[in-house]
């Protein structure tokens, strides 16, 4: 009786080692609560695109190779002007700038692989499953079994949702109004699994900093205000953690000052004075 071999997706999955495989499915299961975000910000940059001057197949050309929604919906404006492709660049490059120091975090954890396979992980690097690889694996110790397939879970499940829901909206623009704001459905849908990653004092003033940035510096050309609001929460979330560090460490130095707490003296024991015997009966026998 001849076998049947696996299909060629599995043969590739089972050479992987198990511990990346095991790493592999828990990225997955843990960006999973995050795929109704996604879908949705994706569908609502797949309809922009459709509904700007891009044509069909530039714009899947744009999703499949740009990657990058914040990116993408900030040079559907420069297109429609007519601007020179150069601003477009330069645009995409700035709004991009936050993957950059995405990409320098990360550094530690992965600086054994070589070159090109740094270079491939970090083209598909996002914004939340880099948040969620940095709660997990806070100190980069090198190499961990299964930490590089934890991250490709996630990377591979946000790639696939976002294209999958890009495209959707591409093709299917025509099937919704704008009166639906669906731009604005798509920025609801990501509230929820932000504030999920708020887990420390230092993240909330990360998240107030640069929400004060964002607002203040809405209307700077080239979408600015981004970076100024990325770079001023890692500024934020920097300066919290150190201040927390040396209020740890005036602590610690105030607790070895006091020196070890002396033992309690024992209270003295009181001795009952000695009770003489009493005294013998007449005729010299005790009872």
């Amino acid at each position: 009786m001849i076998s049947r071999q696996p299909p060629a997706w599995l043969r590739h999955f089972l050479r992987i080692p198990p511990a990346e495989r095991a790493g592999l499915v828990a990225g997955l299961i843990r960006f999973a609560p995050s795929l109704p975000a996604t879908f949705s910000w994706g569908l609502v940059t797949g309809v922009a695109m459709s509904k700007s001057v891009m044509t069909v197949p530039e714009a899947i050309g744009m999703s499949l190779l740009v990657y990058a929604g914040s990116a993408q919906l900030a040079v559907l404006p420069l297109f429609a002007a007519g601007l020179p492709i150069w601003t477009v660049w330069l645009t995409a490059a700035v709004v991009n700038l936050r993957f950059v120091i995405f990409s320098a975090a990360l550094q530690p954890h992965f600086s054994y692989l070589p070159l090109w396979r740094r270079t491939l992980l970090g083209s598909f690097n996002g914004d939340l499953h880099f948040v969620y690889f940095m709660q997990r694996y806070p100190v980069p110790n090198g190499y961990e079994p299964g930490k590089e397939g934890f991250f490709w879970g996630m990377a591979l499940t946000n790639f696939l949702m976002w294209q999958v829901s890009s495209l959707i909206g591409i093709l299917l623009a025509a099937l919704f109004p704008d009166s639906w704001g669906l731009a604005l459905a798509g920025t609801l849908a990501l509230i929820p699994v932000m504030i999920s990653t708020i887990n420390s004092r230092s993240v909330m003033m990360a998240v107030a900093v640069s929400a004060v940035l964002a607002l203040l510096c809405f209307d700077l050309p080239y979408r600015l205000g981004l970076v100024v609001a990325v770079i001023g929460a890692i500024a934020a979330g920097m300066v919290t953690d150190e201040l927390a560090a040396r209020a740890t460490l005036r602590g610690l130095r105030k607790s070895r000052s006091r020196g070890p707490s002396s033992p309690a003296t024992p209270a003295t024991p009181v001795i009952a004075p000695e009770q003489s015997p009493p005294s013998e009966p007449p005729g010299g026998d005790r009872p």
